[in-house]
């Protein structure tokens, strides 16, 4: 029993450092202009995955330390974008895994993205008014000046496509993790009706997110 515990938590740990590493890239190449200087990575749905299937202490230690790792690599906002980082994919991800936690259904896991979604647009909205005119240098009245022409849509564009994306990718890697049997089989084998509308949902709001991105950039 005891060496089986040990078994299972060295593959949790290892596709937690996997995931982080997945983060870690995907925010380092796939960084998307969205409007001014603020850019979208999917970072946080690689984190948000993490979250949904170890819960949400697992999304914490992940933003940590694709933060951290971050702050010392690539940022050059020192320890206050560090924290922004962090409050800003915990804001998303764990909400989103604490409600999943509480009910491992479909329907959780839709009302834990649109939850989570919701939460991180409100608490970035307040951080970007409390801490941006640290870490950026500018005037806390130009910042303000900026919340609704620039951060609202860049908040709500980035979370729309996180809540997106995570759905449309947890069931594929959860099956990919248990073919590999790094997770263990499903124990309720009845097929569930697929949730298609929602698929078709969420594929409607990332084609919404892109569009609003290109409008914001002057591409179309």
């Amino acid at each position: 029993m005891a060496k089986r515990a040990s078994s299972e938590r060295l593959k949790k740990t290892a596709v937690l450092a996997m995931l982080a590493a997945i983060a870690y890239v995907v925010m380092a190449v796939g960084r998307v202009p969205v409007v001014l200087f603020l850019k979208y990575d999917p970072k946080d749905v690689v984190i948000a995955l993490g979250g949904l299937i170890y819960g949400p202490l697992a999304a914490f230690v992940i933003s940590v330390a694709v933060s951290l790792i971050e702050m010392v690599t690539l940022s050059d906002t020192g320890i206050i974008g560090c924290i922004m980082n962090i409050v800003s994919t915990c804001s998303f991800a764990c909400t989103a895994a604490i409600v999943y936690k509480r009910k491992k259904s479909l329907k959780g896991a839709v009302l834990g993205l649109l939850l989570g979604l919701f939460t991180s647009v409100t608490v970035m909205m307040l951080w970007n008014y409390l801490l941006t005119p640290l870490y950026m240098g500018y005037p806390r009245e130009s910042v303000v000046e900026l919340l609704l022409p620039a951060f609202l849509p860049f908040n709500l564009i980035k979370s729309t496509l996180n809540a997106a994306f995570t759905f449309l990718l947890y069931k594929p890697v959860i099956k990919a993790l248990r073919g590999t049997g790094i997770l263990p089989k499903a124990e309720n084998t009845e097929k569930s009706k697929k949730p298609v509308m929602l698929w078709i949902i969420a594929a409607l709001m990332i084609i919404t997110a892109v569009l609003f991105i290109l409008v914001l950039n002057n591409v179309i």
